[in-house]
Order: structure tokens, then sequence, then C-alpha cells
């Protein structure tokens, strides 16, 4: 049974020191890491709940298959760390940087990502669900064939994105950039599609709609559908 480390403070050093020689990932709850450097640290399977990495560097650390449920990570940094089957859990990471991390099969459930930039990731079978991605920058990623539950995309970069097949059980795309994204095949009747212009439309060809979102469109041609 993994032992809990509880109610501290910690600095690179002495988590390093904390780390050698252990037999099994530690679990920390309740523990602050803000400002620290990180970077490179071996911290697999590892546990964090309700810590706090207020811009925290997680720079080409490794961190598969760690767990985080209520952490608060504002501003930290994870780019090109190993994130591989990681999973966080009702979560604030708003505008935290993950440039080239690996997030292979990576969880987010109930996570805040507002402002947060997923430039260059790799990402086969990342997974959001109920979360909030306003204002993400998401360019390139493939959710092809993936049901999205509940995911606010207002105002995310989605350019180039592959949504071909994909689900969409409710969330928002107001006002998202689309250039290059695909949708053929999608199911788009639930999502909030509010700031869609015709001119701007092409993206979503061969996906489906429903009558009201098809109304509202007609009606930017001052047209009325009865």
């Amino acid at each position: 049974m993994t032992d809990v480390i509880s109610d501290q403070t910690w600095s690179r050093t002495e988590l390093q020191a904390c780390l050698q020689g252990r037999d099994t990932p530690p679990h920390f709850e309740r523990c602050h890491f803000d400002e620290a450097d990180l970077s490179r640290l071996d911290l697999r399977g590892a546990q964090f709940t309700l810590c706090s990495f207020a811009e925290t560097s997680f720079e080409r650390a490794q961190l598969a298959d760690t767990r985080w449920v209520g952490c608060r990570a504002r501003q930290a940094d994870f780019g090109l760390a190993d994130l591989t089957n990681a999973r966080f859990q009702d979560c604030d990471l708003n505008n935290t940087q993950w440039a080239r991390a690996k997030l292979a099969s990576a969880l987010f459930t109930g996570v805040k990502l507002t402002g947060a930039h997923f430039g260059e990731v790799s990402a086969l079978g990342v997974v959001f669900k109920d979360s909030l991605l306003v204002d993400a920058h998401l360019r390139g990623l493939s959710f092809r064939k993936q049901t999205l539950a509940q995911l606010d995309l207002s105002e995310a970069d989605l350019s180039g994105c592959d949504f071909r097949e994909t689900i969409f059980e409710g969330g928002s795309l107001r006002n998202a950039h689309l250039k290059l994204a695909r949708f053929e095949g999608a199911d788009l009747r639930d999502v909030d599609l509010g700031g869609l212009r015709l001119a701007n439309a092409a993206p979503f060809k061969g996906a489906t709609i429903s009558h009201r979102q098809a109304a509202a469109l007609v009606e930017e041609l001052g047209l009325r559908v009865v």
C-alpha cells in the first residue's frame, strides 16, 4: 500500500531526496510545490491529491501513469514531459503549457484548461470529458470517432483538428477558430454553434446539424424558416 505524504511544502532538493531509493511511487496529499523546478524528475506512477503547483515547471519530467485529483496548477509548464496514461480529475490547469508533451492515452475529466496551450503534442488516444477548454490552443489534435461530452471549446483554436465521425454531447464550439478542421460524419446536433456564419461554415461540410441550427444559419440570409 502506498504511504501518503501530506501537508508539506516541497523544493526540488527535498523532493529528490524523498524519491531516492523508494520502492513504490509516492502519494502526495495537500502538498505545495508552487514555483518549484521539477523539470526532468522521475515521478512515474505518483499520485497527487489536492496539491498546488502554481507556475511549477515539469519540463521533460517523467509523469507517465500519474494521478492528479483536485489539484491546482495554474500556469504550470508540462512542456516535453511524458504524461502517457496520466489521469487528471477536477483540477485547475488554466493557462498551462503542454508544448510537445507526450499525452498518449491521457484522460482529463472535469478539468479547467482555459487558455491552455497544447502545441505539437503527441496525443494519440487523449480524452477530454466535462472540461473547460475556452480559448485553448489545440491545433492539429485528432478527436476522430470520439464522443465528446460537455466540452466547452468556445474561442478555442481548433485549426486543423480532426473531428470526423465525432459525436458532440452538449458543449460549445461558439466562436472557435476552425480553419482546416474536418467534421465529415460528425454529429453536431447538441453542441452550441453560436457565432457560426455561413461564410465560415465550410469546415462543417458532411456533418449533421439540427433543424434549429440550420434555421439560425438561414436567418443570416434574411430568410424566415416556418
